[in-house]
């Protein structure tokens, strides 16, 4: 099973969903991200939120259409977006994607990219139309070339990173270390069809990026 989350980010930054839809894909609704679910001709199997920003005619509308439509107050301890991804890292999905989760806000951004953190080892991935975003941990990761998403790009999270080697990189590396704040590994790409990533300690995000947000 592939849990896919739509958030309610800026629309513009949102690929074609319906090229994420697949027969084991079960999409879930964040507040003004359902909208854009429905808008798709895509049916959310679940949805949350508090839906402060969506019109009471709206959220009324939303209820007749989804039974399984789950409205929380807004004051609460956790954002709508952190709720739906705990309900699917519940359900033991083989990999799950959010989109909606970038642009606009700033706090929004890292408040997701945090949550990636917290799940960290998990498939778990931030996509929009420019953009993958992924948190791991240590031991050898395979990564394949794709043309949509040219440059590659690795940030300790950590304080530091030991022993990142890269391996079929234009720029590759060898069992060397860098700590948090380091520019060393911005803008890489793969010159092989494939090609690994390793580490020995620490967490490092990888963003897979375009020049242009024209991403299908």
């Amino acid at each position: 099973m592939v849990i896919h989350i739509v958030g309610g980010g800026p629309r513009e930054l949102l690929p074609s969903l319906r090229r994420y839809d697949g027969a084991d894909v079960h999409w879930v609704g964040v507040d003004r991200g359902t909208m854009a679910l429905l808008e798709a001709g895509l049916q959310p199997v679940r949805a949350f939120g508090d839906f402060d920003s969506v019109p009471a005619e709206e959220v009324a509308k939303l209820q007749q259409m989804l039974p399984d439509l789950e409205i929380w107050p807004a004051e609460k301890d956790k954002t709508d977006m952190e709720i739906a991804l705990d309900w699917a890292v519940e359900q033991d999905a083989c990999h799950i994607r959010l989109f909606g989760a970038t642009g606009g806000r700033l706090d929004h951004l890292f408040g997701n990219v945090e949550l990636l953190l917290k799940y960290a080892g998990r498939p778990i991935e931030i996509v929009d139309r420019q953009n993958v975003l992924t948190v791991h941990l240590p031991g050898v990761h395979t990564i394949t070339r794709d043309d949509r998403y040219r440059y590659v790009s690795y940030i300790p999270i950590s304080e530091t990173v030991a022993g990142l080697t890269l391996i079929g990189f234009k720029y590759p590396l060898d069992d060397c270390h860098i700590s948090r704040g380091s520019t060393l590994c911005i803008s890489n790409e793969l010159i092989q069809s494939s090609g690994t990533f390793s580490f020995s300690e620490g967490i490092l995000m990888m963003i897979r990026s375009s020049d242009f947000a024209g991403c299908p």
